[in-house]
């Protein structure tokens, strides 16, 4: 088995840094559809932690982003990771369980938080590590040369973390770089990014949701749901699952069946999660619900703003 490179990582990019790398999105998804990006660069040079917009999507100290999946059946279905510009391979690691940081013993992580991943140089001090892929899946070699777009393996869940995503970190001359804000320091706006194309920022988004006949267990979701089959006589339960939550955001539930609206609520979220995912519905009536399509409407609000709205749907039959 390859090792990937230990590299020194100093904290923080250097201001004004000449733009001569330009980079592709890491991975085969659409963002705010298949993928999201769940966390940034830490900006906050303290113990709290500010996204480059100085919102709150990071954790202190992180070096990267992550590029994260809605669930575990999104990455057992597979989803490529790319090489975000041309260059050489320079290190390799593959090997580590997809067991996530819960079910992967210390000794097996200590040193190697990255999982299985790879390590590309792109020249004139820029190089980009791709973190967390899945195991067996790498499909690159230490010295090979690649272009952008390359796939090098799949999402996984080896290392550290605690769900499936692909970390990517950037630097130059072994320093981070935050691709979204590569000439400051701290939070601010940036007009220069490393991006190719222009990446929107989202502060929050609804990740997956569901018409079920019961509130689902938190792991449930996370792993992945099918569609419910719910019978005339069961409750009728709306939930949902998001990201980037913070204290006074309302997540919003509708459902609306064959003859209207049946059921209509709000909740309140009172603190700031990673994570979370939140509920509402009702019995059913005497008699049964009416035979036909159902539909579930799940959306997030900030300040009395919009942020994301997403539609389900479910079939009662006699």
């Amino acid at each position: 088995m390859k090792h990937l490179i230990a590299l020194a990582i100093t904290a923080g990019a250097s201001p004004l840094l000449a733009q001569d790398i330009s980079l592709q999105l890491p991975i085969d998804c659409t963002l705010g559809k298949t993928c999201f990006i769940q966390q940034f660069t830490d900006r906050d040079p303290g113990p709290e932690a500010k996204d480059f917009t100085c919102g709150t999507l990071s954790y202190d100290g992180h070096k990267g982003t992550d590029f994260a999946l809605a669930t575990h059946e999104d990455r057992l279905n597979g989803v490529d990771v790319l090489a975000a510009a041309d260059g050489r391979v320079r290190g390799v690691r593959d090997g580590m369980p997809d067991l996530g940081l819960d079910n992967t013993s210390s000794d097996e992580i200590e040193g190697r938080d990255c999982g299985n991943g790879v390590v590309i140089d792109h020249g004139n001090g820029w190089e980009t590590q791709y973190c967390h892929m899945a195991q067996g899946s790498v499909r690159v070699l230490d010295g090979d040369t690649v272009t952008a777009g390359t796939p090098l393996g799949q999402v996984g869940f080896s290392g550290r973390t605690q769900f499936p995503h692909l970390h990517l970190s950037v630097r130059h001359n072994g320093a981070v770089v935050d691709p979204f804000a590569p000439n400051t320091d701290s939070c601010a706006d940036s007009e220069l990014s490393l991006w190719a194309k222009d990446i929107a920022y989202q502060p929050s988004a609804i990740l997956d949701l569901g018409l079920s006949d019961a509130v689902p267990e938190y792991d449930a979701i996370k792993q992945g749901l099918p569609e419910a089959d719910i019978a005339r006589n069961e409750p009728l339960v709306l939930w949902g699952y998001a990201y980037g939550a913070q204290s006074g955001d309302v997540m919003s539930f509708l459902i609306t069946g064959p003859h209207g609206e049946i059921f209509r609520h709000d909740v309140t979220v009172d603190r700031q999660q990673a994570q979370y995912f939140r509920a509402g519905g009702l019995k059913a009536p005497k008699g049964g619900w009416p035979t036909g399509r159902y539909t579930g409407l799940v959306s997030v609000s900030r300040e009395g703003r919009l942020v994301d709205r997403r539609v389900t749907q479910a079939e009662i039959h006699g």
